[in-house]
């Protein structure tokens, strides 16, 4: 098995990956800018190597990246941040040469499609994003597959909707979910009745570990879809279903996130992406399936369980 390490590795979706390694009896490396993050998230799991990093520092990118075969790419920016995705690829990708990485995987977003022309949305839909944000993701793939077109690197992109599950803070369900189990009022940014769909942050490990050992994977862009098209409404309800009451909410539209907006750096930088919530952009990951076999999707209302079970009661 080849060598592989995690770039951002302590977030929701690297803790997912890292376990279905370990569920292989992989070792596999774990690199971040926080020793004290990183050995929270892994420090008790063996086959976890914790390295840190500085991404500023091309030498220090080349150490992380020193014998390892495949780096799956899940680096993280601020929100209000994100011309600092195109810069930290080039970055990454010229230390990771450097150092011998044969294939590199970039966990992407639907963002760079921009608004969908067609439902569902599969991988040679146009990349044209009306959005800042959605440039710059495009920036960044296209510097990774331009890299693959040169051959100097093997390289693909996973594409994943939005996602939820147990411990995942930045998901527009965690408020519902904190509500339901310890009380109190939820904001939920609407409008709410619009089909969307949702990826269940632990079935993600094991598709990316599958499609980084896939060779015909490099070069082509993938989807992982959810598990099927819902509201959230209806997951609101189903968590109220769950826990025997009625869970309180109230709706943050895009006007009221601008006003919002003018207090908070995060909630500013939300409007910009709002059509996502307006103008569904539902994947179609049918040719992935065809790729790599079967995918294990969790239902949303066993997904709702887990993702309730791990919050924490309100303290009495």
């Amino acid at each position: 098995m080849s060598r592989i390490a995690l770039f951002g590795a302590a977030g929701a979706i690297g803790q997912s990956v890292a376990g279905a390694l370990a569920a292989q009896g992989r070792p596999y490396r774990v690199v971040g800018r926080s020793e004290a993050g990183l050995r929270q998230a892994f420090g008790a799991d063996p086959l976890a190597e914790i390295v840190t990093w500085d991404p500023a520092s091309p030498g220090s990118i080349e150490s992380a990246a020193a014998g390892i075969d495949t780096l799956v790419y899940l680096v993280g920016v601020n929100y209000w941040q994100f011309e600092l995705h195109p810069q930290l690829m080039r970055r990454t990708l010229d230390g990771a040469i450097a150092a011998g990485v044969r294939n590199i995987v970039l966990i992407g977003t639907v963002y760079p499609y921009g608004r969908a022309q067609t439902t569902p949305v599969r991988e040679d839909h146009p990349r044209h994003p009306h959005t800042f944000k959605g440039r710059m993701r495009k920036a960044q793939e296209d510097i990774l597959l331009d890299a693959h077109a040169q051959g100097r690197i093997n390289a693909t992109v996973l594409r994943l909707p939005d996602f939820y599950g147990p411990g995942v803070t930045a998901s527009l369900l965690h408020g519902a979910a904190v509500a339901a189990v310890r009380g109190g009022t939820a904001d939920l940014i609407g409008p709410i009745d619009q089909p969307h769909e949702f990826v269940f942050v632990p079935d993600v490990g094991p598709v990316v570990a599958r499609l980084a050992d896939t060779p015909q994977a490099y070069g082509h862009v993938w989807h992982l879809a959810g598990a099927g098209v819902t509201t959230q409404r209806g997951l609101v309800d189903e968590m109220g279903r769950q826990v025997g009451r009625k869970v309180r909410h109230r709706v943050v539209g895009k006007t009221m996130l601008r006003v919002l907006g003018l207090f908070d750096k995060l909630l500013r930088e939300m409007p910009e992406m709002h059509y996502l919530l307006t103008d569904p952009v539902i994947l179609d990951d049918a040719a992935l399936q065809r790729l790599i076999g079967p995918v294990r999707k969790t239902p949303y209302a066993e997904g709702i369980r887990r993702t309730l079970a791990a919050v924490a009661p309100a303290k009495a």
